[in-house]
């Protein structure tokens, strides 16, 4: 695969629920460096269609392609080495310390029977350190606050490496300052390592400040596919979410407030 062939291909995808198609006939590419926002009302599909991008459920039709193949001629393992997911919520039903728990992420690398080694724990702390965890390794993972755990999470899919990074409302839980540190971190970590992220998100300013590119899920198949600073107005997500909103620029950068 060349550098600049796409990580994720999707084409004429339908995505449905029981009883409701979700979205239908989305064609999608997703480059290195690129990062993409999903947003929509709840219960529009967000996380079933990022679950569907991840190769975690199966599309009603259409096809997806990760890294030029599809996820099924890759297998689990191979497929785990090049996307990985932040779920919405963290589940800890054992103790377990903070490197512990960064470390699972590189299980995908790891051999049937294998540990980790020095390498990996090296990995996992850089990744900890990146997230302002460097200190905290030692603690049990049951005893950290929201903010803490989220953190911990987003740590541990770096500590994977995939190419393609699935992130499901990485920013709950998480004040104003974390929040944008989360997003810059992801931004270099796509530049640097040649990656791309695809998040849902609820925040539409910080959407429109980090994406480049913006998808819009109406629910009921319908969407909205486009450059953010294209998609991100106040026209559409007015509608989208059945609320009024007006633009306001603030030394150059542009802001939507409701109405």
């Amino acid at each position: 695969m060349s550098a600049a062939a796409p990580l994720l291909e999707a084409a004429a995808l339908e995505v449905a629920v029981p009883g409701r198609v979700l979205v239908r006939g989305l064609a999608l590419a997703v480059a290195p460096g690129e990062r993409l926002v999903i947003l929509g009302r709840n219960g529009s599909g967000k996380t079933t269609l990022l679950h569907t991008l991840a190769g975690l459920r199966d599309p009603r039709a259409g096809s997806l392609s990760l890294c030029g193949r599809a996820y099924a001629e890759h297998g689990p393992r191979q497929a785990a080495r090049l996307r990985g997911l932040m779920a919405q919520q963290q589940l800890d039903a054992f103790p377990a310390t903070v490197l512990e728990t960064a470390l699972v992420g590189r299980h995908p690398h790891l051999g049937r029977w294998a540990w980790e080694g020095a390498a990996d724990a090296d990995i996992a702390r850089e990744s900890l350190a990146a997230v302002g965890l460097a200190e905290f390794e030692t603690r049990d993972v049951q005893t950290l606050s929201g903010g803490e755990r989220q953190r911990l999470a987003l740590a541990t899919l770096l500590t994977q490496r995939p190419r393609l990074l699935f992130l499901d409302e990485p920013l709950a839980h998480l004040d104003l300052g974390q929040q944008v540190a989360a997003l810059e971190l992801l931004e270099r970590h796509t530049e640097e390592h040649g990656a791309a992220a695809v998040m849902v998100l609820h925040d539409i300013n910080l959407a429109l400040r980090w994406a480049g590119r913006a998808l819009l899920l109406a629910g009921d198949g319908r969407f909205e596919l486009g450059g953010a600073g294209e998609v991100l107005t106040p026209e559409r997500l007015g509608a989208l979410f059945g609320h009024g909103l007006r633009e306001v620029v603030a030394e150059g950068r542009r802001y939507l407030v409701p109405g």
